[in-house]
């Protein structure tokens, strides 16, 4: 019984460490990606041999594939919550909302109107490149101001420039910049 039993918890931490590690590699965070990798097979040898030393029971094997299964959910839950990455939106719009668009700014919220030929009038459409853990609020924000919003959604592998990445530095040179006594120092340049 103990065995089952550590069969189930290896596969309950094996598949999350298999997802994010596909996950951090995808990204391009091989450094990353590969330390789980060590470790989803330390996990995956030492399970497996658990499933096949003995008497090979059936039992054994059905907690290891029920094992995988709830992992995967565990896993996902998991990737979910971390958001790891960015995700560029494009917002579809029957009229220049101002007053989402400047909400979208006040909120932090990089946002490029374009303006173009729809089949029956002119649409607007947003281009809004966010990190992945604002998805939620981004979409909410949206929703809020025009419910007709034809929305689509992707993640851009790789990027350069532009309001995001200058925010991102300002953030992580603020966090930086504060000296031991708790203030700012201040910079030479303007």
């Amino acid at each position: 019984m103990k065995e089952i039993i550590l069969i189930l918890l290896l596969q309950l931490v094996y598949v999350p460490v298999l997802t994010l590690r596909t996950l951090l590699l995808v990204k391009g965070m091989s450094t990353y990606a590969s330390v789980f990798g060590f470790l989803e097979a330390l996990i995956y040898v030492f399970g497996l041999s658990l499933v096949f030393s003995g008497d090979q029971s059936t039992a054994a094997m059905v907690v290891y594939a029920v094992g995988f299964g709830v992992g995967i959910l565990i896993g996902s839950y998991v990737e979910n919550r971390l958001a790891i990455g960015f995700t560029t939106f494009i917002v579809n719009l029957d009229n220049k909302n101002e007053e989402l668009i400047a909400r979208l700014r006040q909120e932090g919220f990089g946002v490029t109107v374009f303006e173009g030929e729809g089949r029956d009038s002119v649409r607007y459409q947003l281009e809004i490149l966010t990190k992945r853990n604002r998805e939620v609020e981004l979409f909410r924000l949206i929703e809020e101001y025009d419910a007709r919003a034809f929305i689509i959604s992707y993640e851009p592998r790789k990027f350069k420039g532009g309001f995001l990445l200058k925010s991102l530095k300002k953030q992580k040179v603020k966090k930086n910049a504060v000296t031991p006594e708790g203030s700012s120092p201040t910079s030479p340049h303007p």
